[in-house]
């Protein structure tokens, strides 16, 4: 621990001249996420081969961070609809957030999502991350970063009656060259910036980082879509699941869906 402590006073007299400044930047990530299915045996082989292809390629996003000090807009960049299979039958993803919007200093968020053509603006407060910082260091970049875990619990939505939870370990690497408490998706609550993330063969990676761009950044909370509170938003996606899961027997695909709250 005092390696960690004596490394990280070392990173941050480096740091300290980001702070003299205001200071800005954006950070792109990429992520890839675990989707679990069960195929109809009476399914293809080649109809299989192209839901797998499909499911994967969703699961393979690009995000962007922008962020202050004190606040960051966590955005996915533009991209093709989920692909529709045909004969009725449509296969999504992934449910979740268009534009996360989070307020570091007054430990709250809020977030856009688009969920089956329904906007909702999900307002709340951070769930506090038991982060276990570690000595563990590795180069990302041109940046050192440092090792923390976290156990944290995760949401799987599948065509059941009910969503069922599992905790996970988080691994992060942030960087205290970066001297914010921010990073990918919701999390946060480190001493620098998150530049990688992983958790239960999910992976989000940071792959650039530009720090004070030359055009001023302007972030702002979105204002579109019906209020709610996470509890009643994740309630609204358990309603609707059941409905669909009802519905959808007998259609040859079930998608498991796993939420990181």
């Amino acid at each position: 621990m005092q390696t960690i402590i004596r490394t990280l006073f070392l990173l941050s007299i480096s740091a300290s001249t980001l702070y003299a400044q205001e200071f800005q930047g954006v950070a792109t990530y990429k992520t890839k996420n675990k989707i679990e299915i069960e195929l109809d045996s009476t399914m293809t082989d080649v109809m299989q081969e192209q839901i797998m292809a499909m499911l994967q390629k969703q699961s393979e996003k690009t995000f962007t961070l922008t962020f202050d000090k004190e606040q960051s807009i966590y955005k996915e960049d533009e991209s093709l609809a989920p692909p529709s299979l045909g004969n009725g039958m449509m296969v999504m993803s992934s449910y979740g957030s268009d534009l996360l919007y989070k307020n570091i200093k007054e430990d709250r968020y809020t977030k856009q999502s688009d969920f089956l053509g329904k906007v909702f603006l999900i307002q709340d407060t951070f769930e506090k991350i038991d982060w276990n910082l570690q000595s563990d260091t590795k180069n990302i970049g041109k940046y050192t970063c440092f090792k923390a875990t976290a156990e944290q619990l995760i949401k799987i939505y599948a065509h059941s009656d009910e969503s069922t939870e599992k905790s996970i370990t988080i691994t992060a690497w942030y960087t205290p060259q970066i001297p914010v408490s921010n990073g990918p998706s919701k999390f946060q609550g480190l001493p620098g910036l998150i530049l990688e993330l992983s958790y239960d063969s999910n992976t989000i990676l940071c792959s650039k980082v530009i720090l004070n761009p030359t055009k001023p950044i302007t972030i702002k909370s979105p204002k579109k879509g019906e209020t709610v509170s996470q509890p009643e938003y994740d309630r609204i996606v358990e309603k609707k699941m059941d409905e669909m899961s009802v519905g959808g027997r007998g259609a040859g695909v079930r998608v498991q869906i796993e939420i990181m709250d």
